[in-house]
């Protein structure tokens, strides 16, 4: 096993504050640096959380006292900087997406299977109790073989943070350009990647100076973008990322998950499985909302105002759900009493990347291929939006290879 980490956060605005105490606290973290080219922010974040600041990426790359950096920065630059990290011999956590190109998710690919260095797509939604519920009930054999699934992140663009809606030149992100949410739930509880993808786009109809040509850095027009996946098992997906429509909570989230011999189906707060069964009654319907529900959600249930409150994402921050109990077992104790959010998955999240980082080892999920895989249908699905619906091959990295 290697020395304790020392980890650099690359990026201090409102996500890695989330994030930077539980890399302070992980036992196998050694020291924490934070980096931004905001100098005020960096000691803003220095001042708040006591870590020392990085004068600037480039120091961190040449420092060989730095094992590790975690990215937080924008969306699009995640690709290009995640390349010159493990270049320079660096561990990488990257928010996600992984990348905006291709290319770039293919070059990290590759360049993990070379260093042997560990990368990780700090995909919260693989945690997500539904994805949870659902890759463990196709694993279990009750659903037979999978059919077809519905995920989605639904997050209407005037629930974003304000400093996020005033750049005006990355707000308007195609949103199959971040498309990990809803792909990593469904892919990872079908246990397979994309194949083929036909996709359509939304055009906003009102001028919302996001997604208009000439104003955000793609000239995207497209608000919210849906598509179908074949996937490599023969069954179907359907993917939806919407960032101008009238829904908020949960964001992310599995509605429909049906194998040959069952079915999961799921809307706000109740989860229901059914099962075949002999004749006369041919089908068993179960109520598993406690076991999939944040369990801070189910204390409330019958409540005043409950409903409401699901409506505008209370309980879904960082109360864990029962099915994610045996994940939490294994959290370190240092942990307790410290930030999660996301469905309670950011200290899984952490934890995964630490230990994984530390001994040198692939992480179990999330890894380089995973992002590849929840990220590259995406990039794919916005090209056969803006072809019209074109049904489009998926470039897959290939299976990844475990230390």
């Amino acid at each position: 096993m290697e020395k304790k980490l020392t980890v650099a956060v690359i990026g201090c605005g409102d996500f890695a504050r989330c994030f930077l105490p539980l890399f302070k606290a992980h036992p196998y973290v050694k020291k924490v640096y934070v980096c931004d080219m905001i100098s005020a922010r960096a000691q803003e974040y220095s001042k708040t959380f006591g870590v020392e600041i990085a004068d600037s990426f480039e120091w961190v790359l040449k420092n060989p006292e730095i094992h590790a950096v975690a990215l937080f920065t924008q969306r699009h630059t995640h690709g290009p900087l995640a390349v010159e990290a493990l270049r320079h011999g660096k561990h990488v956590y990257s928010a996600v997406p992984m990348a905006s190109e291709v290319e770039h998710c293919h070059e990290i690919v590759e360049l993990v299977q070379k260093t042997g260095l560990t990368y990780m797509m700090g995909e919260t939604c693989w945690f997500y109790p539904s994805a949870m519920f659902c890759r463990g009930l196709l694993q279990s054999g009750k659903l037979g073989k999978f059919v077809y699934a519905e995920s989605q992140y639904h997050h209407d663009i005037s629930h974003f943070p304000a400093n996020f809606l005033a750049d005006m030149k990355s707000a308007g992100v195609p949103p199959f350009f971040y498309p990990t949410h809803s792909t990593a739930m469904v892919l990872s509880a079908a246990g397979s990647y994309v194949k083929k993808v036909t996709a359509f786009g939304y055009r906003d109809s009102e001028p919302d100076h996001y997604y208009e040509k000439g104003i955000n850095m793609w000239d995207n027009i497209f608000s919210n973008e849906f598509s179908l996946m074949e996937l490599a098992n023969g069954g179907v997906a359907r993917v939806n990322e919407c960032r101008r429509i009238g829904y908020k909570a949960p964001s992310s989230y599995v509605s429909a998950f049906y194998g040959t011999e069952g079915a999961y189906q799921f809307h706000s707060t109740q989860h229901l499985v059914t099962y075949k069964r002999p004749a006369p009654e041919n089908i068993a319907m179960e109520d598993v909302s406690d076991m999939v529900n944040p369990m801070e959600m189910t204390k409330h249930r019958g409540e005043a105002g409950f409903m409401q409150r699901v409506a505008n994402h209370a309980y879904q921050w960082d109360s864990f759900a029962p099915v994610q109990e045996e994940e939490r077992r294994k959290l370190p104790v240092e942990f307790i009493g410290l930030p999660n959010g996301h469905m309670a998955s950011h200290q899984f999240l952490i934890h995964d990347f630490c230990t994984a980082a530390y001994a040198g080892k692939t992480p179990l999920r999330n890894h380089a291929w995973d992002a590849a895989r929840f990220t590259i249908p995406g990039l794919t699905a916005h090209v056969s939006a803006l072809r019209g619906g074109e049904v489009m091959h998926v470039f897959d990295c290939g299976d990844p290879i475990l230390k």
